[in-house]
């Protein structure tokens, strides 16, 4: 992950991932919940009649009518997710980069190969995350969320009256999100790294991995708001058999939604998003690179 660190075996790259992700997702959920909820909005009415006109109303409507307790709702799905997903993310990223550096007979990453193993890391994380993705959006959900007693229920639910296959609806979606947000994040954290002064401190390098994370966060969300707020309304649609679903495919999807509510609505729950994805991108940089150090002293 780093520029110039040599890189551990894959279970240190895998369980440094795996931290990561599960540090960064008790401190940020909250914001991933309100993010789903005025993603899941169309037009201007809310789930259940409830219109949210942006996210300090999603969060005060939330709390006043739900309960605090709410904003942690489905977390078990994503804390069950986080460490496959993120130590995925990680672990396969250093790997496809050890696999393109040899193909291309390079020695060092570059910022165009640290962008083409940003988008293959991400398509390889997809396949890990989808029906946790599913499980998680229907919780979040405040018509369908009632529905369901738990994650478990949920997943039961699903694969009794969708079908099996029905757990990964959304992978397309959700490769394209992954595959964008990677790119961007990996990206932009190698050519952010490049660009700052030599930390001489380890203060100072939590603070670059802090400061490029966040700015690697930020970008891959910009990248990847439209194919989020699309997969969050494909997975959120229960299957019927016979029945073609509003929103299917992502592309497809994108169009629809631009076309009936605008393009704005592409970045709909941008704001708890970015908010949590660019200090969050940070939080993952700092404590993946904090990890991947102490396990080079045990080494």
């Amino acid at each position: 992950m780093s520029n110039d660190k040599k890189s551990l075996p894959f279970v240190y790259q895998f369980l440094s991932g795996a931290i990561a992700g599960v540090s960064e997702i008790l401190v940020m959920y909250p914001l991933d919940v309100v993010k789903t909820r005025v993603q899941l909005q169309v037009g201007t009415g809310g789930a259940g009649g409830e219109a949210y006109t942006g996210m300090i109303d999603c969060f005060s409507k939330i709390i006043k009518n739900e309960g605090p307790s709410r904003l942690y709702r489905g977390i078990t799905a994503p804390i069950l997710m986080e460490a496959p997903k993120r130590a995925t993310k990680f672990a396969a990223n250093d790997e496809w980069g050890k696999f393109y550096r040899n193909l291309f007979g390079m020695e060092k990453m570059n910022q165009q190969l640290s962008i083409l193993t940003g988008a293959t890391a991400g398509a390889t994380e997809s396949f890990v995350v989808v029906p946790f993705e599913l499980v998680k959006i229907r919780l979040q959900d405040r018509t369908s969320g009632g529905k369901y007693k738990g994650p478990l229920d949920c997943a039961i639910q699903i694969v009794k009256k969708e079908g099996v296959l029905s757990m990964y609806n959304g992978l397309e979606a959700t490769l394209w999100r992954h595959i964008t947000w990677n790119a961007g994040y990996f990206g932009v954290i190698f050519k952010a790294r490049d660009l700052m002064p030599k930390a001489e401190t380890p203060t100072q390098q939590t603070m670059n991995d802090l400061i490029a994370g966040s700015i690697g966060g930020t970008a891959g969300t910009i990248l990847n708001t439209p194919f989020d707020v699309v997969k969050s309304r494909i997975q959120n649609t229960i299957r019927v058999e016979g029945v073609t679903p509003k929103y299917n495919w992502a592309f497809g999807s994108i169009i629809t939604v631009a076309k009936e509510e605008g393009f704005g609505a592409l970045y709909k729950g941008f704001i708890p998003k970015v908010l949590r994805l660019g200090p969050g991108g940070g939080i993952l940089l700092v404590v993946f690179t904090a990890c991947m150090d102490f396990f080079r002293t045990i080494q």
